[in-house]
């Protein structure tokens, strides 16, 4: 090819609606809209398939087709020659493709019209520009592969998980220029991934969760594939007002949902499968006010990040789960709580934790919660170990990819949230002190008694 096609994928973004041509078998040609072509690789896109229309009957007859796309930037024109080579229904493009599609629908008030029945895969065989006055390239807002570098840097130095996370979402804002953002780990066993760090919300939603398949995040979790937005989508986007109020009339009333962060009106989203040994770990997921934020540049910087996310997040829990044989001694020593007595609430359905009635945390997090308490209201115990956790059976942890480092950090950063009279201090690797302000009252559901 003269021209490769690693240099205009900016026209494949849909700002500029492309066209199609094709030519039946008596020689008719037919030309229409195209709705979304979507790179493969440097030498495949991907048309979207939508209607059984002439240009699908053409394609099937004589697999062959003209593609015109335009730069949004400059008003460059480019003719892509392409060859047919097959048609796919289901798979990781497939829902990429599937939630892009959705958000030009939304965008351009066709939601009712635009409906992805598959995708067809095509050969470039040439791609040449057409003549005619362009603009010149706009600035680059952004140098991507020095801000990779830099963030790299940045998270390399990182001494445990909690570093980790927290020089992530810092390098994203001084790198990548990226103000909101969040990690989520993945809990395969429950089929959901919950919020362990956020920046740039008013609430930070440490603990929300989603299921796998759910919005733009789950889907791609569930897929294991990247997906950009580039434009508002109410498909793919989240509830996330917090309900009005408690209904009072036990467990299955109460509020224990957190709410998702996120923009009102997310018109940019990027979610990157962060894996590890091919298992998935957590989603790095990013977005933005401003429509078409992310392109493909920004894609591939943000995926090779995500690459070397899955195995250091790895290695730092395993790292924590061999504690030093004495603690560091950084936390203060023990001190009587005062004050009056904080009620700890447990109900044993789903591990939900409440604090003098306001809710704290469930799932594994609550039933570590739970187990802390206990130990510290029936012995006096303030300090622990990862390893004796792992152990413990009253925490059911699950068998695959239990996270126990990252909900340890879920835990203590939801109770320093909550402004709560309890607070988890790390001892040293592997080692952390349960400090407690007031005394601590246990009962269990609603009808008192002990946990």
């Amino acid at each position: 090819m003269r021209i490769k096609l690693d240099a205009i994928r900016e026209c494949l973004e849909g700002v500029i609606p492309g066209n199609i041509a094709t030519c039946a078998a008596d020689g008719t040609p037919n030309v229409a809209y195209l709705s979304q072509v979507q790179y493969v690789d440097g030498e495949h896109v991907a048309l979207s398939y939508q209607f059984f229309n002439t240009t699908r009957r053409n394609i099937l007859v004589r697999p062959y087709a003209r593609v015109a796309v335009v730069d949004p930037r400059t008003g460059a024109h480019y003719r892509l020659s392409l060859e047919y080579l097959r048609t796919e229904e289901s798979g990781p493009l497939f829902e990429n493709m599937k939630a892009r599609l959705a958000g030009i629908a939304s965008h351009t008030g066709m939601s009712g019209v635009f409906r992805l029945l598959g995708y067809d895969i095509y050969r470039v065989l040439d791609i040449e520009q057409v003549p005619g006055e362009t603009l010149p390239s706009p600035p680059v807002r952004t140098n991507l592969l020095a801000a990779l570098r830099a963030c790299s840097e940045r998270i390399a130095e990182a001494a445990d998980l909690d570093g980790l996370l927290t020089r992530l979402l810092d390098g994203l804002v001084a790198h990548f220029g990226i103000e909101h953002a969040m990690v989520l780990m993945a809990d395969e066993a429950l089929g959901r991934l919950y919020t362990v760090a956020s920046r740039g919300y008013a609430s930070s939603g440490v603990g929300s969760e989603i299921a796998l398949g759910e919005g733009v995040i789950g889907v791609a979790a569930q897929e294991r594939t990247p997906i950009r937005i580039g434009h508002f989508t109410a498909e793919y986007s989240y509830g996330r007002a917090v309900r009005a109020s408690l209904e009072k009339s036990g467990v299955a009333g109460m509020e224990t949902e957190i709410p998702l962060p996120g923009l009102p009106e997310s018109c940019s989203q990027l979610a990157v499968p962060i894996v590890a040994c091919q298992r998935l770990v957590g989603m790095l997921y990013l977005e933005s006010a401003q429509d078409l934020r992310f392109g493909y540049d920004d894609e591939d910087a943000l995926v090779a990040l995500a690459g070397q996310l899955g195995p250091a997040i790895r290695l730092l829990q395993q790292a924590h789960e061999v504690p030093e044989e004495t603690g560091a001694g950084e936390a203060p020593a023990p001190r009587p709580p005062g004050g009056a007595p904080v009620t700890v609430r447990h109900y044993a359905e789903n591990d939900s934790i409440f604090l003098d009635g306001d809710y704290l945390i469930k799932g594994v997090a609550g039933s570590i919660f739970r187990a802390l308490v206990h130990d510290y209201a029936e012995a006096g115990r303030t300090d622990f170990s990862n390893r004796e956790l792992r152990l413990d059976p009253r925490i059911r942890l699950p068998d695959l990819s239990d996270n126990l480092e990252a909900r340890l950090i879920l835990l203590a950063r939801r109770l320093v949230e909550r402004d709560a009279p309890l607070r988890i201090v790390r001892t040293g690797r592997g080692r952390f002190r349960l400090v407690v302000d007031r005394p601590l009252v246990l009962v269990a559901g609603g009808a008192g008694g002990r946990p």
